[in-house]
């Protein structure tokens, strides 16, 4: 169980703020955290050991970066995923999900066994997909129906995936098989409440208790398997957008938030807003899946 004296979240020093800073990733042989900005069109990597941010300009809209188990870093543009290395040179690109005007692409995970998943944002509900990027580049469509597919997660054994819906305010859940990638029995875990925000990124620690970010609401939320609410981590912004566990011993909580959206007098309400916030919140995370291709 997480710590009862609630931890804070602080601003990580030496990191930039961005206008929607998104999509926190540790990388345990490197020791360092990744994240992008996205209309920014930049990776950003801290690394732990001296404390220095690197920036990287991919010179087009980037919602996600992903590690590669060949090395380097697979990019889901905005109707494409691309490979970069060296850093800020795309290599291989894969068109996924181009076939709706307007739509984007948007979070993206890999589950166990190394496949992408990623998702679209639609500006009509209903309009946007999530999509399976095997590690040969096949692209299959798994889940129609959705308006803003967000934060991706998996059970310590595998044996769940939860997705989160932002524009539907729901997280699901699907048994899950990792040997095939089928994904099955869709249903809801939890809902946000009204004044709460709107679920965007997700993780799962190591208990298997899943911890969403909340757009609008402030703070970050645990809810056991079962969908029970658990603990909240409240934020001195509104706009948190993504979490993701990190630091040598995976007990350091790591979350991205936005500006993007907020008013003059808001901006300054909350000077840093767009920065990444870490804390320790007592219970430890699971190590990211680099991507298989």
């Amino acid at each position: 169980m997480p710590s009862p004296d609630q931890p804070v979240l602080q601003p990580l020093a030496g990191t930039p703020g961005g206008e929607l800073s998104e999509g926190p990733l540790w990388h345990p042989d490197e020791q360092c955290l990744t994240w992008v900005d996205i209309n920014a069109g930049l990776v950003h990597r801290w690394w732990s050991g001296t404390g220095q941010t690197d920036t990287i300009e991919v010179g087009e809209l980037v919602a996600a970066a992903i590690p590669r188990a060949a090395g380097g870093l697979l990019l889901a543009l905005a109707g494409e995923v691309a490979t970069s290395d060296p850093p800020g040179t795309l290599g291989r690109r894969t068109p996924v999900g181009t076939g709706v005007p307007g739509n984007r692409l948007n979070d993206a995970k890999c589950d166990p066994a190394g496949r992408l998943y990623v998702g679209s944002m639609a500006k009509s509900p209903g309009a946007a997909a999530l999509y399976r990027v095997d590690a040969d580049r096949q692209v299959r469509t798994v889940l129609t129906g959705t308006t803003i597919s967000n934060g991706l997660g998996w059970s310590p054994d595998g044996s769940r995936m939860y997705f989160n819906d932002t524009g539907a305010n729901s997280t699901y859940v699907f048994d899950y098989d990792v040997a095939s990638g089928a994904m099955e029995n869709q249903r809801v875990l939890c809902r946000l409440g009204s004044g709460e925000g709107h679920p965007d990124g997700l993780t799962v620690d190591a208990d298997g208790c899943v911890w969403v970010a909340c757009y609008g609401g402030g703070a970050v939320r645990r809810f056991t398997p079962d969908g029970d609410p658990d603990t909240v981590l409240r934020l001195p912004v509104s706009n948190a957008t993504s979490c993701t566990f990190g630091g040598p011993g995976l007990d350091e909580l790591f979350v991205t938030t936005a500006y993007e959206g907020l008013s003059d007098a808001e901006r300054a309400e909350q000077p840093d807003a767009g920065r990444v916030f870490r804390c320790r919140p007592g219970v430890t995370g699971l190590p990211v899946v680099p991507f298989a291709g």
